[in-house]
Formats: C-alpha cells, structure tokens, sequence
C-alpha cells in the first residue's frame, strides 16, 4: 500500500497551503473578532476549484475524490478552521444536487454554487429532531407542481446568508422512508430566517434558524425521489464527517507547529521547555496521534470514494477519531503556552473555539459509537 501523495495531489496540497497561509490566516483573527463571512476570500477559494471539489466537471466541479478533499480541508483549516468548515458545508450540499439531482437540477444551481457567487447550506437538524434525524417533523405537502413547507430547521450555517439550501423534509409517513430532499431558494415565500446564534466559535460563519411558513418550492426541486432524502441525507454525511475531521486535523496541527516553536524558544528555570523531558514526550505524544489520526481519516476517505461496504462505518470512526485527536492536541498545546495560550492576541485559543464544536456536529461522537458498534455487533 504506497501512503505518499501523487504528483497531483502535492499540488492541491501545495495551493490549498499557499492559499491557506496568504489569503485566510491574516485575516482569521478579524473575522473571528467581527463575525466576518469572508465572502471574496471564499471565492477565490473557488477560482482554486474549492467550491465544487468532488462535483463533476461538467458544471464546473473539480471531480476530485475524498481523498482530495480530505487533504485540501487539513490545508485550508490551518489558515482558519472556522472558513473551512463552511467550504466544507457547501461542498456537502453541492454534492448531494450534483449527485442524486437530475440534470436540470443539476445545470441550475451548480455552475453558481462551484464558483460560490452562490453559496449553500445543509438542513437537516430541527429543534426537535438533532440526533434522532429520522424523526424530523418539518413537513411538505404536495400541492399541484409544487411542494408547501411548514416547519423549522436549526442551527443552519450560513444560514440567512446562503443562497440555496438542501432541506430534508417529510413527504410521506413517520420514520426515515418518509423523508425527501428540497432545494429552498433564499427569498422564497415563506422562508424567513432567526437572529444568528451567538456562539464562542465558528464566528466566521453565520448560524441561525430557518422557518418555513406555507413556503412553496417547484416540485422540480426534488432532490432525488420522494423517499430517498434519509439516505441522502446520511450518504452526504459520510463526506461531511470525513471534511470535519479534516478540519480538527489541519487546525491541531496548525497548533502543534507553533507549539514547537514556543518550546525552542521560550525558557523557565533556565533552560528551554523543549529541554525538559516530560513536555517532549507530550509533543511525541501529539504527533504521533496526530499522524495516526491522519492515516486514519485517509483511509476512510478512500472507502467512502470506491463505495467500500464498510464506508459508513469507517467514516464514523475516522470523524469520532479524529475530532477527539484535534481537540485534545489544541487543548494540549494551548496548556504548554500557559497564561499566553489562553489570551485572544493568540490564535490558539480561537482554534480551540472553532474545534470544539466538530465533536458535536455532523453526528455527536456518541452517536458516531452508535453507527460503529452497529457496524460491529449486529451484522
């Protein structure tokens, strides 16, 4: 099994790197202070092909694999975690339009969204329904050529500011064989947005609430047929856990490399941090998890792409792993920079903030147990 990247793959590594460290990491700072949707920084993050990594070309994707992906998310997280796990929601609801979508779907929104002049969304948690998806109780009545929403999504990023959202809403009877896949334009009828969440991280990303109010969608924005929006839903999530565990992996080890830095230099007793034994096993420690994390999150994304029988499975353990890793080597790191770690002129404590909450989305890490016991256990 060769572990090292292609030629190709170097190279999106390599601009993801440069975009990361010229265009994201100066400003991170600012838009995490001012709440700052970066909009022509996501953009030129586009123009990379970052908007559309594993769309097909024929609307202007990139046709990468998850792999790819995996690799450009850990890049672009070290520039600012927060910015790229919204490239990573994007890329998520763009590739369930490009995958499940019919070809007028398809041509319709994702020219737009693999250039972001628009952005998206994915909405699938409500008030009432986080973890147990299935019992959603947003509901879409067939009404002629169209389809009429009544209910609530919540903690929608980009929410009010994306320009399309991918909604899982009920269409038939309780359970998740009642669930079907819209796409909501922003400015439809009926759909109205709360005030954006108040969060200690993620600041570079608006979150809120979306209601719908006897919202009408053309029933031609049907993802997929009526039905088939759980399965959706839970396939575009095995990319998405796979994106967010980059994310916590390019930002721990954004940490962990100025972390080194520090111990070189900084000196207490008359000798430096990295000179005393104890904190270099605890760097060993970190990138050796670190490293682990990594292969692991590589190899799940390869299952995920060839379609593995195991995908899910693996998906949940590299999301469930890797989260953890990244959050428990930026708590690590932030501890060894002492009172300075802990002050905002300091970037880790803002990548503390913005990792925190991968363990929680995209399936909390307990429900990521109960997918993997599940794969274990009753097959």
């Amino acid at each position: 099994m060769d572990f090292s990247l292609n030629e190709e793959q170097q190279a999106f590594q390599d601009s993801a790197r440069a975009f990361a460290r010229d265009e994201m990491m100066p400003h991170a700072k600012a838009w995490d202070e001012g709440s700052v949707f970066p909009v022509e920084t996501l953009r030129a993050a586009a123009a990379l092909g970052f908007g559309g990594i594993y769309v097909r070309d024929d609307v202007g994707g990139s046709a990468l694999t998850r792999l790819d992906a995996a690799i450009i998310f850990e890049e672009l997280a070290q520039g600012c975690t927060s910015t790229a796990a919204y490239i990573s929601i994007h890329n998520m609801a763009a590739w369930m339009i490009d995958t499940y979508g019919g070809d007028d779907l398809r041509r319709r929104f994702l020219p737009k969204l693999c250039t972001m002049e628009h952005f998206a969304s994915y909405c699938l948690t409500e008030p009432d329904a986080g973890s147990d998806a299935a019992s959603l109780a947003t509901r879409a009545e067939r009404d002629g050529d169209h389809y009429v929403i009544n209910g609530s999504k919540a903690f929608i990023s980009g929410g009010g500011r994306s320009d399309v959202y991918v909604v899982m809403v009920r269409t038939g009877a309780v359970g998740p064989k009642g669930i079907s896949c819209l796409v909501v334009e922003n400015g439809t009828p009926g759909l109205s947005f709360g005030a954006h969440e108040k969060k200690p991280g993620w600041k570079s990303q608006p979150t809120a609430m979306l209601n719908f109010e006897n919202c009408r969608v053309p029933g031609a924005n049907l993802v997929g047929a009526e039905g088939e929006g759980f399965r959706i839903a839970m396939a575009g999530l095995d990319g998405g856990r796979l994106n967010i565990a980059a994310c916590s992996l390019g930002g721990a080890q954004f940490c962990l490399d100025r972390t080194l830095d520090h111990v070189r230099e900084r000196k207490q007793f008359g000798s430096r941090l990295a000179d005393f034994q104890a904190l270099r096993f605890r760097i060993a420690d970190y990138g050796t998890e670190l490293e682990a994390a990594r292969l692991m999150l590589r190899r799940a994304a390869k299952a995920v792409s060839d379609r593995e029988p195991n995908a899910t499975r693996l998906a949940a353990m590299a999301k469930r792993f890797v989260t953890d890793v990244g959050f428990e080597v930026v708590n690590g790191c932030l501890q060894l920079h002492g009172g300075y770690g802990y002050l905002q002129d300091h970037p880790i404590e803002r990548v503390f903030r913005d990792v925190r909450v991968h363990q929680i989305l995209e399936g909390t890490n307990e429900i990521m147990r109960v997918i993997i016991s599940r794969g274990m256990l009753d097959n």
